[in-house]
């Protein structure tokens, strides 16, 4: 069911707590060195601030030991960039629900806006923890989801929070509504054929997905590491490939059960030297006849034009994981070839996060896509089928 956004609720004169993602990547000088998931949030921020509402910031960065502050780990670059695009003020907290925090928020003015540490340097927020959830809460006048990428979890933040706040309301932001919009659109009415790109290195991380989409989808085409599992599956010779030995017999039963929907790599390009892959010796080979020494790393040229046909087809793309080790010439020409495919076409097309997402902007194609999700983890959970608690405690658009 839709949930209610932040654009439908009254917050002049009140204070909105918001669970934003500003886990950023930092460099070794806490230097923000790709700001995307900020400027991702800025519609949900402005329209509480433009509208005379106290805004109240949340979000984790990293994986502190919670056990406190780790300057490492703080969120004071993501306030002062926050602050840069804003061209505004932004007032940062030194805690998270401590006396720091608290004070701060009390004296929080319309129009402002509060960056509370990171929600991590506090044990509670991992565990769900009802009284750091308590102490969250008792700041604010409503509660705004705009973290797609935790919504799979059961965090405070997510979880503990808007139970809290029970009464209040407990919307989504313009990220979250966009996120489940599409993905939720995809799955449920998808225009068809409807074509599933799964890559990335194990099929463990997708069997679930898989599964659901191979009772979905008119096509699903493998790559990435781990086609060399299905292969290994298929009594192929893998070399020196990445495989899951442990896997192959659930590969096995994938095999069966996709019939025709299931599309496996037919070539391989692999080389002698993973750590010099531009300096190595390079060969493309049938799939399942990689020899002893060789490792598989990307598609081949006969299967990226396979897929590519397929793709052009198609009026709807899901794309989760990418087709070889797209970082490093020549052995992006599949996940290339694959995104150009994607790119031309005129399907509803959606990046599920993570390294997809990273291949489709590495490789210029992000602003050719529908859809790129903010959410690694969160866009593979939609996919298998999974409900996300976060999002089903907010208020429904008809309440």
């Amino acid at each position: 069911m839709a949930k209610k956004t932040i654009d439908q609720i009254e917050v002049a004169g009140t204070t909105v707590l918001m669970r934003v993602d500003f886990n950023v990547p930092l460099d070794d000088s806490q230097q923000i060195t790709d700001d995307r998931r900020i400027r991702m949030a800025i519609p949900s921020i402005r329209s509480v601030i433009d509208r005379g509402g106290r805004l109240i910031l949340m979000s984790h960065l990293g994986r502190p030991a919670g056990e406190g502050f780790e300057q490492k780990f703080s969120l004071a670059p993501a306030a002062a960039r926050l602050g840069e695009i804003l061209d505004s003020s932004v007032v940062m907290a030194n805690d998270t629900v401590d006396q720091d925090a608290s004070t701060k928020a009390g004296e929080l003015k319309d129009g402002e806006v509060l960056v509370l540490e990171n929600l991590r340097f506090n044990s509670g927020e991992k565990k769900g923890c009802s009284e750091f959830a308590a102490k969250l809460s008792s700041m604010a006048d409503a509660y705004c989801n705009d973290a797609f990428g935790t919504c799979h979890r059961k965090d405070a933040s997510m979880v503990a929070v808007p139970e809290a706040m029970e009464g209040k309301p407990r919307v989504v932001g313009h990220l979250v509504a966009k996120e489940i919009q599409y993905l939720t659109d995809a799955i449920s009415t998808p225009a068809r054929p409807f074509v599933a790109i799964l890559g990335g290195a194990k099929v463990s991380d997708k069997i679930n997905v898989i599964n659901n989409l191979l009772g979905i989808c008119d096509a699903v085409l493998i790559g990435g590491a781990m086609a060399y599992t299905f292969s290994l599956a298929k009594d192929g010779k893998v070399g020196d490939s990445l495989v899951e030995k442990d896997k192959v017999d659930l590969a096995r039963e994938l095999i069966g059960k996709g019939g025709n929907q299931l599309h496996l790599p037919s070539d391989t390009h692999c080389g002698d030297d993973f750590g010099n892959i531009a300096g190595c010796n390079k060969q493309v080979v049938a799939a399942g006849e990689i020899p002893d020494g060789w490792e598989g790393m990307d598609i081949g040229p006969v299967t990226a034009q396979q897929y590519s046909t397929i793709i052009k087809d198609a009026k709807t793309v899901v794309w989760n994981g990418p087709m070889g080790v797209f970082e490093k010439p020549p052995m992006d020409a599949g996940t290339k070839a694959v995104a150009q495919a994607v790119a031309d076409g005129d399907a509803i097309s959606i990046i599920g996060g993570g390294d997809s997402a990273a291949a489709v902007d590495q490789l210029g194609f992000a602003d050719q896509v529908s859809h790129v999700s903010t959410g690694g983890g969160a866009s593979l959970a939609m996919l298998e089928g999974q409900r996300f608690a976060a999002v089903d405690l907010l208020d429904d658009l008809d309440a």
